[in-house]
C-alpha cells in the first residue's frame, strides 16, 4: 500500500503543476492545445509503436486485454441505461457512455512504470492497444447515436476511427510485434526519445484540462455517474479477469488501468460529436479529483484480498 501511495504522489504533483501553470496562464490555452496535439499525433503514438513492437506477442497476457474490453462493454451498456434517469437528455447519455469507457492512459502509464518498471510499462501498453480502439468505437458511436444533429451535419464515425493516430499506432505496433520486425537502432532510439516525453506532458495536460469550476456546477447526477465509472469499471474488469484466470502482475495492471479516471480529451470529442459538453467537463473534473481517493481504496482492497 505504501509503495502505491508513493507511486501516486508524483502523479498528483505533476497534475497539480499542470493546473497551476494553467491557472497562472504561464502557458496560454492555445499553447496547451498545441501540447495536447503534439502528444496526440506524435509522442503517444511513438510510445505505443515502440512498446507494442517490443512486446512478446506469443506470451503476452491477452487475458488482461480481454478482461478490460469486457469491462468497457459492460460500462457502455450501463451508460445506455442512463436514458432511464428522469429528465436525462440524449446528448447527456452519449457523454456518460464516453465517460464510462474512456481512461486516462497517462496516469496508468505512470503508475504502472513506477510500481512494476519496464514490465508494468509494457503491460499498460498492451492494455492500451485493447482499450483505446474499444473506447474510441464505443465513444464515437455512443455520442453519435444519442446526439441531436442538424440535417446534413451528422459526422462520419468510421472515418473518424480510421484516422485516429492512436488506433493507427496500435495497428503498426501490433504488426511490428507479430512479424518480429527488428527496427533499426536509429529508428528505435528515435521512438524511445519521443515516447519519453509522453507521460510528463500527458499528466501536465491532464491537470491543465481540469475545469475546477465544474466541481461547483456538479450535482447528484454528475457525482453518481462519476462514482459509477470509478468503481464500476474496476469491479467489472476484476470479475471478468478472475473468471478467465488472470493473476499476478497482469491482474494488478488491469486494476490500475480500470481504476484511473476518464480521459480529459473527452470534452473535445463530446463537443464535436453532439454530446453534452458541460456534463463531460463536469464528469472529467469530478472523476479526476475523486480518483485520488478511490485509487488508493481500490488498491488497498486488492492487497487485502491478495489480488495485488
Amino acid at each position: 500500500m505504501t509503495s502505491f501511495i508513493f507511486a501516486l504522489l508524483p502523479v498528483i504533483i505533476i497534475v497539480a503543476i499542470g493546473r497551476l501553470i494553467a491557472a497562472k496562464n504561464w502557458i496560454t490555452p492555445e499553447g496547451w492545445r498545441a501540447i495536447e496535439r503534439i502528444s496526440y499525433i506524435l509522442l503517444f503514438p511513438a510510445l505505443i509503436i515502440r512498446s507494442l513492437g517490443n512486446a512478446p506477442f506469443d506470451t503476452a497476457p491477452w487475458k488482461l486485454a480481454a478482461a478490460l474490453i469486457i469491462a468497457q462493454l459492460v460500462l457502455a451498456a450501463i451508460g445506455f441505461g442512463a436514458r432511464l434517469w428522469p429528465g436525462m437528455e440524449r446528448p447527456a447519455v452519449g457523454s456518460i457512455i464516453q465517460s464510462n469507457v474512456r481512461w486516462n492512459t497517462f496516469v496508468a502509464l505512470s503508475l504502472g512504470s513506477i510500481l512494476f518498471g519496464d514490465e508494468g510499462l509494457a503491460l499498460v501498453t498492451i492494455a492500451a492497444a485493447a482499450m483505446i480502439p474499444t473506447a474510441n468505437v464505443l465513444s464515437v458511436y455512443g455520442l453519435i447515436l444519442n446526439a441531436e444533429h442538424a440535417p446534413g451535419t451528422k459526422p462520419r464515425p468510421f472515418r473518424a476511427l480510421m484516422t485516429n493516430p492512436l488506433i493507427i499506432a496500435c495497428v503498426i505496433g501490433g504488426i511490428v510485434a507479430a512479424t518480429h520486425f527488428q527496427s533499426p537502432k536509429v529508428l528505435d532510439d528515435t521512438l524511445r526519445i519521443l515516447g519519453q516525453g509522453t507521460i510528463a506532458l500527458g499528466l501536465l495536460s491532464a491537470g491543465a484540462g481540469v475545469d475546477l469550476a465544474a466541481l461547483r456546477r456538479a450535482g447528484v447526477r454528475t457525482f453518481t455517474w462519476a462514482l459509477m465509472r470509478l468503481l464500476g469499471l474496476p469491479a467489472a474488469a476484476l470479475a471478468a479477469g478472475l473468471a478467465i484466470g488472470l493473476s499476478g502482475t497482469p491482474l494488478a495492471i488491469m486494476l490500475i488501468c480500470a481504476s484511473v479516471p476518464t480521459a480529459t480529451n473527452g470534452y473535445i470529442l463530446a463537443r464535436q460529436l453532439g454530446g453534452d459538453g458541460p456534463l463531460s467537463a463536469n464528469l472529467i473534473a469530478v472523476e479526476t479529483v475523486l480518483a485520488m481517493i478511490t485509487l488508493p481504496l481500490i488498491w488497498f482492497t486488492a492487497i487485502h484480498f491478495g489480488l495485488a
